[in-house]
């Protein structure tokens, strides 16, 4: 009866208590978007940012061993212009276009996908995490895009500098390449580009997610202002450039057209110690931690300003 005091269990609870949500859960990023906004990421970065990797894998080449044809970065930048023109410095952009689209698609949509799989109830991600994530990211594109293409473009670079260059265009040199060394010959530094590629991405990602998780402190679906993301980019960036510089330049080697001199990974490196003293292995690092720095930053900016977009007109929630 209405009048009559209403028992409750001690065990009761709201329902709508009981099926509250974790307050503050942040939004898993779907690999699919990640693969759509990873390569419009990339192939806008490398358009913008290809002259400095250019000068970067010519003094890399300009080996010690030989009477060195560069004096420094902008010498580079002077012989390439008289002789070839402003576009000279864009020789082998077609290559790596081709492979930095789909090669930032892989890296964002293995790093989504695995990072989906270890986020906590509250879709955090902890530093740990994100290092081997990127480690996972790093490797997949090392293995399915970036050695084939890489090799690709420092032999077209490598080609330009000889005194009769013989490749014509991308498919063209694709084919000799191919025909001359099969296809073994566009896996040219396996080894060393997955080292790099797996270290590089590992560095970027725990930096990155390191400088996320302090600026958002514990509200994960605090906005990050796109300049503030490109900040902690290039600061990543930069740590990545000092933490595997060695490793790109045995890389370059092994990838350029008198890659045969070297017996493997190992004998490149110890080669390179021998002859050229350790600064050969940070030859090259200037314009490279300039381009790196531009290079993560933009894409980084550009990748999350995509999601966003995709986030309104694709919804898998």
């Amino acid at each position: 009866m209405s009048g009559q005091p209403r028992f409750v269990s001690p065990f009761y609870r709201p329902r709508c208590l009981a099926a509250a949500a974790p307050a503050g859960k942040a939004k898993l990023t779907h690999p699919g978007k990640a693969i759509m906004a990873g390569g419009i990421a990339g192939g806008i970065e490398i358009c913008i940012t290809f002259p400095t990797e250019y000068v970067k894998t010519q003094l890399q080449l300009d080996e010690k061993a030989n009477p060195p044809k560069y004096r420094g970065i902008s010498d580079c930048v002077k012989q390439t212009v008289n002789g070839h023109g402003v576009r000279g410095l864009y020789r082998g952009l077609s290559s790596l276009l081709y492979g930095s689209i789909p090669k930032a698609a892989v890296r964002f949509g293995v790093f989504e996908f695995i990072s989906n799989k270890m986020r906590d109830e509250n879709g955090k991600l902890s530093s740990t995490q994100g290092l081997l994530c990127g480690l996972g990211a790093g490797v997949a594109e090392a293995v399915v895009v970036v050695c084939p293409m890489e090799t690709v473009k420092v032999k077209f670079i490598h080609d330009q500098s000889s005194a009769n260059p013989k490749y014509k265009g991308f498919y063209h040199g694709v084919r000799e390449i191919i025909r001359v060394e099969g296809l073994k010959g566009t896996y040219q530094g396996l080894t060393a580009t997955v080292l790099k590629q797996g270290s590089n991405q590992a560095i970027r990602f725990y930096v990155m997610t390191s400088l996320r998780n302090w600026y958002k402190g514990d509200d994960p679906d605090k906005a990050i202002n796109p300049l503030i993301t490109g900040m902690f980019g290039a600061v990543a960036g930069a740590v990545s450039v000092f933490g595997n510089t060695p490793l790109d330049v045995i890389k370059t080697r092994m990838q350029g057209l008198e890659a045969k001199k070297y017996k493997s990974t190992l004998d490149c490196a110890v080669k390179i110690m021998k002859h050229e003293g350790p600064k050969a292995f940070y030859k090259g690092t200037v314009p490279r931690l300039g381009r790196v720095c531009m290079d993560v930053a933009i894409v980084f900016i550009i990748y999350e300003e995509v999601v966003k977009v995709l986030n309104n007109v694709w919804k898998t929630d």
